[in-house]
């Protein structure tokens, strides 16, 4: 999608509520005219259930109960708890299933020998909001039902018995078997941490751990202060670290009972003895200056001043030099001890990491073993409480009631004549949709445009005709069929107005896929209805093999066009006037199966331009497009075709298939008139609906009436 575009989602919600309409419409037209279907289809239905109910044996029903039995609630019965959720459901299946019934039929023909195997229809029902199974057996022997569901019951709980006997020694020897393996990796495991406590005293490994640790912490402790201490020294001046050795003497001053490291108190003394030159130098130069202001330089006082401040100058050089001689010493020493701390960190870290190892090692070994104890121990629990509930848990469902005297089965007419007719018609609503899938005959105006792209000119509605008449009658002047009237006024407003480049055909050919369609009714009609418009119409029957047109208009010619075709005469003493104003026929003539070759020969061509020349509207009736080649070879020479396709007659694929035919000879196809329309379409909006638009005129003002619809039609 480009930028800029959006999508008109009510258009499309439109198309779909459309297309939902045309298959309600589609489904509803189709019940209309098929509903035989489902009535002959419901009566079959009807007719089966009554002959089965005729002619089926008498039925007899015992019936039984069963409930779920009450349990002792004890530890050992846990083991053999059943989920209730699904439990009535799979009890009732397990009564009905093929072993159960297969079980019971053998024992009821080996306790009564005199009796023959029937069929008997056993059905489990469980009671609402309760847990009592009501168990009804059907058949047509009364002691033999009775029997056999005595016998489902006895054997369901016989079958019941014998699967908790399996379950649980199979449950046994998986336990058992899993128990020796258990064992085994106990002992294996025991052994394991037998082994370890040889070569490792547990309780002097948790001791080493401990003192490893600290001792190790110290390291650690100690290492980060000196090599804080080293990295300091290393990045302040020789001045910088004298006035911090300063500053730390005088805030925390060291104890003279504490051991100092080798080499602090000659550091400490020298930087006294440098503090000490320091200050007297300085007190000197302010002694000199004093006497400055009042002797000269050269005053024997002045020199040996400056030469005594000169002499302590060099003394405090030779101090600070001694100074930093000893600071470069400690930081050496500082590297040394950050050395050897390092090596000791490493070693301790070493021994610790080995100690945290073998105590790993150890926790391991016990959590094995303890958790391989507390499997076996369990295991062990739990096969005692299946050998004690083995022999002491009760039935889960047991016999309430045993098997009654079966008696006569109550008709449940109503119910199943209802369920056949309800199945009856279902399977005919299911043949009704597949014959329906399998045809595809048009019969509305929406599929009609989903399957062609030609425009519909026309919707022409169904009529129904006079029985003692063949054909339906042509369109009059007070004809009372007044949605068939409106319909061709339609198709000529199309034609008149609705044609590309306000080009309007002057010479109309109409056909169809297939006869029978109505072509021959729509020319006439469509020819009448021009000429009521004050239009000269010649309306030629081109259908020279079935040609019906002069029967329509009452008329009895001696020749037609076809003698025009083949002979060569006049064409216009054959025209004949109809009983309709302005209407005038060519007819048929006489019969020739030779009409696509007259219809390719330049007379056919002179004949229609002639015509059209003289004629305000020339419409050509013709044979159907798949019945013989006479429309191909007529067609091009006519400005435009107007293919008539009649709903729920022509097929969609052979209408299709007509109209390509026609495009193959380059052809101009006008549109499709849809004829024969069902007025109860739900896409028929036609006039039918607006009876009551029209009026009754009085009988004196026909003219006047005729000329208003004339003004109004233009």
């Amino acid at each position: 999608m480009n930028e800029g575009e959006t999508i008109d989602y009510s258009d499309s919600r439109s198309e779909a509520k459309a297309q939902f309409a045309s298959k309600l419409g589609r489904y509803r037209d189709l019940l209309l005219r098929k509903w035989w279907v489902l009535a002959v289809g419901v009566t079959l239905g009807f007719a089966t259930w009554l002959a089965i109910s005729l002619f089926s044996p008498p039925c007899y029903v015992s019936v039984g109960r069963m409930i779920v039995s009450i349990k002792l609630s004890i530890p050992e019965g846990s083991v053999y708890a059943e989920e209730m959720s699904s439990f009535l459901g799979t009890q009732a299946a397990l009564m009905q299933s093929g072993v159960v019934v297969s079980r019971a039929q053998a024992r009821v023909m080996a306790e009564n020998p005199t009796f023959t195997n029937q069929p008997v229809q056993l059905k489990v029902i469980v009671s609402p909001r309760t847990s009592i199974f009501v168990l009804e057996a059907t058949g047509q022997d009364r002691r033999y039902a009775q029997a056999f569901l005595q016998c489902c019951m006895d054997e369901y709980i016989s079958f019941k018995r014998e699967m908790r006997a399996r379950t649980s020694d199979t449950t046994v020897a998986g336990l058992t078997e899993e128990v020796l393996k258990l064992e085994k990796d106990l002992r294996k495991g025991e052994e394991g941490l037998a082994e370890f406590q040889k070569s490792n005293s547990v309780v002097l490994l948790q001791e080493q751990g401990n003192s490893a640790g600290n001792y190790l912490l110290a390291l650690n402790q100690q290492l980060a202060r000196l090599k804080s201490e080293y990295d300091l020294l290393q990045m302040l001046t020789f001045d910088q670290n004298f006035e911090r050795r300063q500053e730390t003497a005088s805030i925390f001053p060291k104890p003279t009972e504490s051991p100092q490291p080798p080499g602090t108190a000659d550091i400490d003394r020298q930087d006294v003895d440098y503090l000490k030159a320091k200050q007297q130098i300085l007190l000197m130069k302010a002694d000199r200056e004093d006497l400055g202001r009042s002797l000269r330089p050269k005053h024997p006082k002045m020199i040996a001043m400056t030469e005594e401040i000169a002499r302590r100058e060099r003394l405090l050089d030779i101090y600070l030099k001694q100074s930093v001689d000893q600071l470069e010493n400690h930081k050496s020493s500082l590297a040394l001890q950050i050395q050897n701390l390092q090596k000791d960190t490493r070693e301790w870290e070493a021994r610790t990491l080995d100690i945290s190892r073998r105590s790993a090692d150890y926790q391991r070994l016990k959590a094995n073993v303890q958790r391989v104890q507390t499997l076996y121990d369990r295991l062990l629990a739990t096969m005692q409480a299946l050998d004690v509930n083995k022999e002491i848990s009760p039935e889960s469902v047991t016999v309430m009631e045993p098997a009654s005297p079966a008696f006569a089965a109550k008709p449940q007419s109503l119910r199943r004549l209802l369920t056949a007719g309800a199945i009856s018609l279902a399977l005919s609503i299911v043949l009704l949709l597949f014959l329906d899938h399998l045809d595809d005959r048009i019969t509305s105006f929406s599929e009609l445009q989903e399957l062609f792209d030609e425009p519909v000119l026309v919707q022409v509605p169904r009529q129904k005709g006079v029985s003692t008449e063949p054909h339906l009658k042509l369109v009059e002047r007070d004809d009372e069929r007044h949605s068939l009237v409106e319909a061709y006024r339609n198709l000529r407003s199309s034609l008149l107005y609705m044609t590309e480049g306000n080009e309007r055909p002057r010479t109309m050919l109409l056909t169809s896929s297939i006869p029978n369609e109505g072509k021959s009714l729509t020319a006439a009609n469509l020819a009448i209805t021009l000429a009521k418009a004050n239009a000269r119409v010649l309306l030629i029957d081109a259908d020279l093999r079935k040609g019906v047109l002069h029967g329509r208009f009452g008329l009895k010619p001696e020749a037609g066009l076809c003698e025009v075709l083949m002979t060569g005469c006049n064409w216009e003493q054959l025209v004949l006037p109809t009983r309709y104003e302005n209407v005038s026929l060519l007819p048929r003539g006489g019969v020739t199966n030779q009409s696509s070759e007259l219809f390719i020969g330049e007379r056919t061509q002179q004949v229609l331009k002639e015509a059209a020349a003289k004629y305000d509207f020339v419409v050509i009736d013709t044979a159907p497009v798949m019945a013989a080649d006479d429309v191909t070879s007529l067609a091009p020479h006519a400005d435009a075709v107007l293919f008539v396709l009649r709903a729920e007659h022509t097929s969609g694929r052979v209408a299709r298939a007509a109209l390509e035919l026609l495009y193959q000879r380059h052809v101009r196809v006008l549109g499709i008139v849809f004829n024969a329309v069902r007025r109860s379409s739900a896409d028929y909006y036609y006039y039918h609906k607006y009876k009551n638009y029209y009026v009754s005129y009085p009988s004196n003002d026909r003219s006047q009436r005729g000329n208003e619809g004339a003004t109004a039609q233009a």
